[in-house]
């Protein structure tokens, strides 16, 4: 048995791991995938306090397992399938085994959404992606398209105007709500064509995509281009919170996590951090607060 477990090892997971192990707890991550999260598919992280050159979002998390390990945190390999609480004790089933834990921190965080156009999903991989850093350089001087209106979108879209001869950006509404610093640079981008009010209706192609027809405005625009790259947000990833049908702590009406200031769920012992919590910023910064805000949380909790 573990004092808490951690499932996820983005900044948030990975923040709370640190501070968790690092005030004597006996603490344990969780991470199906490689340690980091989401934000190692960034290309530009220029606002992380303390970091005055911008780095790529891996070149940022590059050193945060070894922080979390440094005081005695495990970093697990292991798909966690579903939580339970019995006797005041977690049971945290993983693929092949039962992991158990007085308190359980969740950092799960959230999957890219789909923009819901014709053969999205028959392309995906095939010309449609939802990372630029892993897939932009299949596209060097060619055209391709960028879908959304918020950070991610743009900062993708300045990404890849490096790399691609041209990129259009796609947005269904009339402006857009990402940082008006960001919004600035894309305007001011040359290779940045942004078409307003706009919706990509089906991408087209035989075994890759060769284009997509857009509704701008009510009229079709047809792109004939290899390349779509969808950034309109996130779902969370809160699965294996669910006991049956039913979820083991309260939800929130947007999918996120109901949590209080301190990160506590309506489960006592159980905390929610990062891109799955209520009112969620979706920064890396407010990320890692949230895991060390938990792991204080969770030594308060224990001690009672």
């Amino acid at each position: 048995m573990v004092d808490v477990a951690i499932i996820g090892a983005g900044p948030a997971g990975l923040s709370a791991g640190l501070y968790a192990s690092r005030m004597g707890l006996k603490s344990v991550i969780f991470e199906k995938l490689t340690p980091g999260g989401q934000i190692t598919l960034s290309s530009e992280i220029e606002n992380y306090p303390g970091v005055c050159d911008v780095k790529s979002g891996l070149e940022l998390m590059q050193c945060w397992p070894n922080q979390a390990q440094k005081f005695g945190c495990e970093i697990v390999s292991h798909e966690v399938k579903s939580i339970t609480k019995e006797n005041d004790i977690f049971q945290i089933a993983l693929d092949d085994t039962l992991q158990q834990a007085k308190a359980v921190i969740v950092a799960t965080g959230a999957s890219p959404k789909r923009a819901g156009f014709d053969n999205e999903e028959k392309f995906l991989g095939k010309g449609i992606s939802t990372c630029a850093v892993c897939d932009g350089f299949f596209y060097r001087n060619q055209e391709v398209a960028v879908i959304g209106g918020g950070d991610t979108a743009l900062e993708e879209a300045l990404y890849l105007s490096s790399i691609a001869s041209k990129v259009y950006l796609i947005h269904r509404r009339d402006k857009f709500r990402a940082a008006p610093a960001t919004v600035n640079r894309v305007l001011q981008n040359p290779k940045i064509e942004i078409l307003y009010n706009s919706v990509v209706q089906e991408a087209y192609g035989e075994d890759f995509v060769e284009g997509i027809k857009v509704n701008k405005a009510g009229e079709l625009v047809d792109l004939k281009l290899p390349g779509v790259f969808v950034f309109v947000g996130n779902t969370k990833n809160t699965q294996i919170l669910k006991n049956g049908d039913e979820f083991i702590c309260k939800m929130c009406d947007d999918g996120s996590v109901c949590v209080d200031l301190n990160m506590n769920t309506s489960l006592q012992g159980l905390f929610a951090v990062g891109d799955i919590r209520s009112q969620a910023k979706k920064q890396v910064v407010c990320a890692a607060a949230d895991g060390a805000v938990a792991a204080l949380e969770a030594v308060r909790y224990l001690d009672k």
